[in-house]
């Protein structure tokens, strides 16, 4: 795979796909993360005097045009960002969006509407992929967060045109992620939490290879405890999945790992942020594990500070409710302090690591929340293998 700084894109038309999938409010940017990620790869062509054609995804408007999806705010914030103007098409492919193609000037920079404005994204319709091809000499994928999906942006464009490579941003990914996979150090941490078993064992099966501690939180912790007996009261429990986690703890055992449950827990009869919060050992019916309790806090941050490689998915409990939000603020504050290389996965754990106001001490934020899980299951990403294709 080729990246941006080894392509010939000096004054070409360059198709940059980024994700600028961020949230808005009131037609503003709330969080600029995902943008300000891409700036470096953005600057670099704009040095070169490229003739940029930036395109994204926002949302999920499922191929109908939906203004509260719109990228016009989008433009205007990168605009600002960049201290130039930002040309904005108000389509992604036809004669509007190709005339704007056509009259860039060198260095000058567009951002196409909504890629999933049209159905033909999500489906990787090769006639969609042409039409965003048209004119287009260079491709740069340098969207990290949707090289699982073989989407059109990301998939069949980059297969339509030769001369094609990734961005910093997908380098920076690929280099800390292939780290943890290819040169793990110890002791080798892996802290997993978030809501489902099955969303998390094609990453413990492939990291417990490497890993010489597993340390599990948030709701899928109980289904871990039910394998082994415990009561769990009204807690959410993957019943179809008990005998897998019995089966990979009695793996992790097998290879001599430390594999640890929560020892307490902050329970709660309903979610709510005026939820009386008691702290239980075994959870009584009618109450429901909300987060790990105190003592899991001070045990999983003890082995924490001592590991010298940690990667970090899924909170540790529903952290979005202050209440219920002690636990991951303090596995997050214990991975900042710990001197160990550090990879948190994207989604929910970057969002708790940004909460606890620590993401400037951790080795490496993937951007990615489903990307860098299935980069760590060992899966082949369709939008990186592309770019490997001569």
């Amino acid at each position: 795979m080729k990246y941006v700084n080894q392509l010939p894109v000096e004054g070409k038309r360059v198709f940059l796909r980024v994700d600028f999938n961020v949230p808005l409010k009131d037609g503003r940017v709330e969080d600029d993360t995902r943008i300000r990620a891409a700036l470096p790869t953005v600057k670099y062509l704009l040095e070169k005097e490229a003739r940029l054609v930036l395109a994204s995804h926002l949302g999920r408007p499922k191929g109908q045009v939906k203004a509260e999806y719109s990228l016009k705010p989008v433009a205007r914030y990168l605009g600002e960002a960049l201290g130039m103007e930002v040309k904005f098409s108000p389509e992604a492919v036809g004669p509007v969006a190709e005339e704007m193609k056509n009259s860039l000037k060198k260095g000058e920079v567009l951002l196409l509407e909504n890629l999933r404005f049209h159905p033909g994204e999500t489906r990787d319709d090769p006639h969609f992929a042409a039409q965003l091809g048209k004119g287009i000499e260079v491709y740069i994928n340098d969207a990290f967060g949707t090289c699982h999906r073989a989407h059109a942006s990301v998939h069949a464009l980059a297969r339509l045109i030769p001369v094609k490579g990734a961005g910093f941003l997908i380098k920076k990914e690929v280099e800390n992620l292939l780290r943890v996979l290819t040169h793990p150090e110890h002791p080798y941490l892996l802290l997993v939490g978030g809501a489902k078993v099955s969303d998390k064992l094609p990453v413990l099966k492939n990291l417990m290879k490497h890993a010489d501690k597993i340390l599990v939180g948030g709701a899928m912790a109980y289904t871990f405890l039910v394998a082994l007996g415990k009561p769990v009261g009204d807690s959410l429990v993957e019943e179809e999945i008990v005998e897998e986690a019995s089966s990979l703890m009695k793996e992790a055992r097998a290879l001599g790992k430390t594999f640890l449950l929560p020892q307490d827990h902050r329970c709660a009869r309903e979610i709510s942020e005026n939820a009386q919060v008691k702290i239980m050992k075994e959870i009584e019916r009618g109450w429901k594990g909300v987060d790990i309790g105190p003592e899991t806090e001070l045990l999983y941050s003890r082995h924490i500070k001592n590991a010298a490689m940690i990667v970090w998915n899924g909170p540790m409990g529903i952290f979005e409710i202050p209440p219920f939000a002690h636990g991951t603020l303090a596995v997050a504050r214990a991975v900042a302090e710990s001197p160990a290389f550090s990879v948190v996965g994207g989604g929910d754990s970057a969002a708790a690591v940004k909460k606890a106001g620590v993401q400037e001490k951790i080795s490496h934020i993937s951007t990615g929340g489903g990307a860098s899980l299935e980069f760590l299951s060992g899966k082949t990403l369709p939008g990186l293998e592309v770019l490997e294709e001569g």
